[in-house]
């Protein structure tokens, strides 16, 4: 008898449709159980050695030396941000040339783990034009209940940032949220995700979560990948990260995926 065919990990015609009509995507594909079990593995390394950072973010895993935050990471996540079936996806998405600029777990512990408001990314990036593609891998299972990715489908068509105001509140993630007439919470679509699977968004979407008030963890590792004909430009990133205190923009390495520097204006030696 004939083994059964390999389903491909590469997105399908009417996925690719379904990530530019509605501004995200849940490929078929997942992980393979091994590198699920390691990523699991090591995140409990990157949190025993991180216990005074917040669980709910912990910013660029994949740097040594991680920023303001002090997180000490380890090239490893690294090695997970260069998973091959995960860039060709992305690759599919943005197009062949891109490079990776950040990475994130997402931690939301049980019990505690805080809201995200509604937001757009792009709000936070100094990336001129604005453009990225965010792998969301679930290192757990992701449920309403625990606090998955919720996103407002369609919403990132026009490449236009709403309008946002800044909330300061320890119940919050992060500081800058979406105005309540930018968007209507009842369009709200969960991402469920079982662990080992992914999503992907693109950066105008508008997307928050809510918070864990569950038993059970809810933590996620995201890749920020961004097509290289737009500059990820440090200086202004200087000025956000006055701003904010919460990035290091200003010096933030970039690491080259695949293809080749299209704009020839992001620098990769900044940060290594």
């Amino acid at each position: 008898m004939n083994a059964p065919a390999r389903i491909s990990h590469l997105l399908t015609q009417e996925e690719i449709e379904h990530y530019h009509e509605r501004g995200y995507v849940v490929p078929r594909w997942r992980l393979p159980a091994d590198l699920l079990q390691r990523m699991r593995a090591d995140l409990d390394e990157l949190l025993a050695a991180n216990e005074g950072v917040s669980r709910d973010s912990m910013f660029c895993p994949h740097i040594a030396q991680g920023g303001t935050q002090g997180l000490r990471g380890s090239e490893t996540w690294l090695e997970h941000a260069r998973i091959p079936e995960v860039l060709d996806m992305v690759g599919q998405a943005i197009g062949p040339d891109f490079l990776l600029w950040g990475t994130t777990v997402f931690g939301k512990p049980a019990g505690t783990g805080k809201r995200v408001p509604w937001h757009q990314d792009g709000e936070y990036w100094p990336i001129r034009p604005l453009a990225t593609c965010s792998a969301w891998i679930a290192l757990d299972d992701a449920t309403p209940e625990n606090g998955c990715l919720r996103v407002i489908p369609g919403s990132h068509k026009g490449n236009r940032l709403r309008a946002h105001t800044r909330k300061d509140s320890p119940d919050l993630v992060l500081n800058q949220e979406l105005n309540a007439e930018e968007y209507d919470e009842a369009d709200a679509v969960d991402i469920v995700l079982e662990a080992g699977q992914l999503s992907l968004h693109d950066v105008y979407l508008v997307h928050g979560s809510e918070p864990n008030r569950s038993t059970k963890r809810r933590a996620g590792y995201v890749c920020r990948y961004m097509p290289t004909s737009s500059h990820f430009d440090h200086d202004y990133g200087a000025e956000l990260q006055k701003r904010s205190g919460q990035v290091d923009f200003g010096t933030r390495a970039l690491w080259l995926m695949r293809g080749k520097d299209l704009c020839g204006r992001n620098d990769f030696a900044v940060g290594h």
